[in-house]
Parts: structure tokens; sequence; C-alpha cells
């Protein structure tokens, strides 16, 4: 199972990020996103909105208390961070701890994360050690850490891409496929 916990959602000023970062976990794979930071139900309606148009059965859901997240949680943690560790030097052994371990969970930030983050998780991971959007290392780390893994089917979908050189299609289906 895969957790992606949101950091510090800021409504107004993250709102477009804070919905790509759940849209990018769920195309890669995620089983559950949780948003912390300022209470925001329209980042939440608009998650399930796009799970009951585009299939899936992401657990949504929203949280005051980040910190019981990750003291809660039982398996390997991973802060994304630009000053981490190099993906490039530890993915082998993160993809090793995961499959022992089961579970992930996935920290992204939108503020400054607090030190006790960098503290509490297993492993502080950067993508690369220069300013970058945090959706960007999401996708990045899923891919790698899931060996290329994108979700491309979606159980329940009603609507689907139909792939094109020159136009923008899709089409309906019966939700079952």
């Amino acid at each position: 199972m895969i957790t992606v916990l949101r950091l510090g959602h800021r409504r107004g000023r993250d709102d477009r990020i804070s919905t790509h970062v759940g849209l990018t976990a769920r195309q890669w794979g995620a089983d559950r996103i949780v948003y912390s930071g300022e209470k925001d139900t329209s980042i939440l309606e608009s998650q399930r909105d796009i799970i009951d148009r585009w299939g899936g059965d992401v657990e949504i859901e929203y949280t005051e208390d980040w910190k019981k997240v990750i003291r809660g949680f039982e398996g390997l943690s991973v802060h994304l961070t630009m000053y981490g560790e190099k993906i490039s030097e530890k993915i082998e052994g993160l993809k090793e701890e995961f499959d022992e371990a089961g579970d992930l969970l996935v920290v992204v930030g939108a503020e400054k994360v607090p030190r006790w983050v960098y503290t509490r998780v297993d492993y502080n991971i950067s993508v690369g050690n220069q300013p970058h959007s945090e959706i960007a290392a999401l996708a990045v780390f899923m891919d790698r850490i899931q060996e290329d893994q994108i979700k491309e089917d979606f159980e329940g979908a009603g609507i689907e891409v139909e792939p094109s050189e020159d136009q923008k299609l899709t089409r309906e289906v019966d939700g079952n496929e």
C-alpha cells in the first residue's frame, strides 16, 4: 500500500499544486492520499470527482494531525526534498526495503517543512539537489520505486482518453472494465 501525505496545504495559494500532487499520486498507483494544512473541502471534492469520472479506488482524506500519520505509519517512510540523499544512489536499497515492508509513506511538502519531518522519516530523498517541483519529485520517485509501473487502467472508469496523434479525444466506458 502506498500513502502520499501532502503537508501544509494553503487554501488559495496551493490549490493547483495540491490537486496535481493528488493526480500524480493516483496515476502512479497510490492507494491513499492524505492532505494536511488548511482544511480545503474543494481539494477533496475535486479529487473525488476525478476518481468518480476516471476510475480508481484511491482513498482521499484530510487530517489536522499530520504528525500522527507519520508517527503511526508502519512501513517505509520517505520525505521528498531537494536537500535529501540522491535518489540515484539510494533507489535500489529503497526498492528492497519497500518490498520487505509492503507499505510506503511518501511525504510531500508545501510550505517550509518542519525539521521534525526530516528526523522522523526513514529517508530524506531528492530527485535533484536544485529547486524543483514537488509534483515532478513525486512522479520521478513513484516511477522509480515501482520500476515504471505507471497505472494505465482504472477500475470503475466512466471516461478514458482515446490516444490520438493530433486531437483531444475521450470515450465513455461502462465503468466495469
